[in-house]
C-alpha cells in the first residue's frame, strides 16, 4: 500500500538567468505571470496559485509538486519519510513536504493552498459536422491570442533506472501504471502513471517516468487549454512571435491527446494539449511497444522521423546507449516481476 494518494500535479520548478526572458515566453505560451521575492510565477485558469515557478540561476530544472488529499496525508507521509512537514511560504501558502527523487529532483507534496476563483474554459463552438449540423445560419469568427492555459496536467522525466524510480513514486503517492512501454516482450523502458482517485475519472497520465539515453531530468511538462481552436490559436500565435516549435500538431496514441510542443528559451519543452483520456482506478494497465511512444494518429511526426534526424555519430551513440541500458536493465530485472 502506498503511503498517501496524490490527488494531481501542482507545479513545476526551474531556474533561468533571465527572469524577464521567461516572463516573455510564458505569457506567449498562455500563464499569467507575475512575480514574488524574487521568482517568476506562471497561473492557469484553474484558480490554483501558481503552475510554474522560475527563480534566478543557471538554466536548469529544479523539480515538481504533487498534490494531496488533505494536511493529515501530509502528516502521514512527512511521518513516514522522517522528514519535516513545513509551511509553503509562497502563493497560496498551504503546508508541504519535500523529498528527494531517485534521481536528485525535488518533489514537493502540498495541500491546503489557497485558491482563487477559477475562470471558465472557452465555450467549444457548435459544430457542422456531416452527422449533424449544430451552427446555423452563423460564422466562427476567432480571436488571435495566445492559447489559454487552464492547469498544469502531466510531468515527464527521464531517470536512470525506470524500475526503481517507478517503486519509488508508486510507494508514496499511490500511482497507477496506464500503460508500459516496452522495448520488447517483457522489456519496459518506461510507464504512463494516473493518479488513484478510486471512481473518481483522472487523466491517463499525471507522470510518464521512461529510461532512455540522454541527460536525465525533465523531457516535458504539459498544460491543458480549452480545446482545438484555443490549442491552435496558441500554435499560431507562438509561430507569430518566432517561438521555438518542438514537435506538433498531431494527436499521440498513449493518452489520445491532441499535442502541441514548444521550447522556452533556455531549452525546457512544454506541450499544449486537450481532448485527452480518462480513466479510474478501475481500469487495467496495458502494454505498449515502444514505436507508439513517438508514432502519431495523424499530425506532425516525430522530428527523428521527419528529416531532422541528428548527425550519423549522435545517432550511433544513441543507439548504442539504449542498447546498453536495456541489456542493464534486463539483467537486473527479477523474475515474475510487474506494475
Amino acid at each position: 500500500m502506498p503511503i498517501i494518494k496524490v490527488e494531481d500535479i501542482a507545479h513545476v520548478r526551474f531556474t533561468a538567468p533571465d527572469l524577464a526572458t521567461m516572463r516573455a515566453f510564458l505569457e506567449d505560451f498562455g500563464l499569467s505571470c507575475f512575480e514574488q521575492d524574487g521568482r517568476l510565477y506562471g497561473k492557469g485558469g484553474d484558480g490554483r496559485p501558481f503552475l510554474h515557478a522560475t527563480e534566478v540561476g543557471d538554466a536548469a530544472f529544479l523539480g515538481l509538486g504533487l498534490r494531496a488529499g488533505s494536511i493529515a496525508d501530509l502528516e502521514k507521509l512527512a511521518a513516514a519519510e522522517g522528514v519535516p512537514l513545513l509551511d509553503l511560504d509562497e502563493p497560496g501558502g498551504g503546508r508541504v513536504v519535500r523529498l528527494i527523487d531517485p534521481d536528485g529532483y525535488r518533489v514537493e507534496i502540498v495541500a491546503g493552498q489557497t485558491n482563487a476563483e477559477a475562470s471558465l474554459p472557452l465555450a467549444d463552438l457548435p459544430r457542422n459536422s456531416a452527422a449533424a449540423k449544430g451552427r446555423l445560419r452563423k460564422a466562427i469568427r476567432l480571436d488571435a491570442a495566445p492559447a489559454h492555459v487552464l492547469r498544469l496536467g502531466h510531468a515527464v522525466l527521464n531517470v536512470s533506472d525506470f524500475r526503481y524510480s517507478e517503486a519509488w513514486y508508486k510507494g508514496r503517492f499511490g500511482f497507477l501504471t496506464s500503460d508500459e512501454v516496452e522495448a520488447a516482450e517483457g522489456l519496459p523502458l518506461g510507464a504512463f502513471m494516473r493518479c488513484d482517485r478510486g471512481d473518481k475519472l483522472v487523466d491517463h497520465h499525471t507522470m510518464f517516468l521512461a529510461q532512455l539515453p540522454g541527460k536525465l531530468g525533465l523531457l516535458h511538462a504539459a498544460f491543458e487549454v480549452s480545446n482545438l481552436d484555443d490549442l491552435m490559436l496558441g500554435h499560431q500565435h507562438l509561430k507569430a512571435q518566432k517561438r521555438e516549435s518542438a514537435w506538433g500538431v498531431g494527436r499521440h496514441i498513449m493518452g489520445s491527446q491532441i499535442f502541441d510542443y514548444w521550447k522556452d528559451p533556455f531549452g525546457n519543452e512544454l506541450e499544449h494539449w486537450t481532448d485527452g483520456d480518462l480513466f479510474t482506478a478501475a481500469d487495467a494497465p496495458q502494454k505498449m511497444p515502444m514505436s507508439a511512444l513517438l508514432a502519431v494518429q495523424w499530425g506532425a511526426p516525430h522530428p527523428m522521423f521527419a528529416g531532422k534526424l541528428p548527425p550519423p555519430s549522435v545517432l550511433v551513440s544513441f543507439i548504442f546507449a539504449l542498447q546498453l541500458r536495456l541489456k542493464r536493465l534486463f539483467r537486473r530485472q527479477p523474475k515474475g516481476s510487474h506494475s
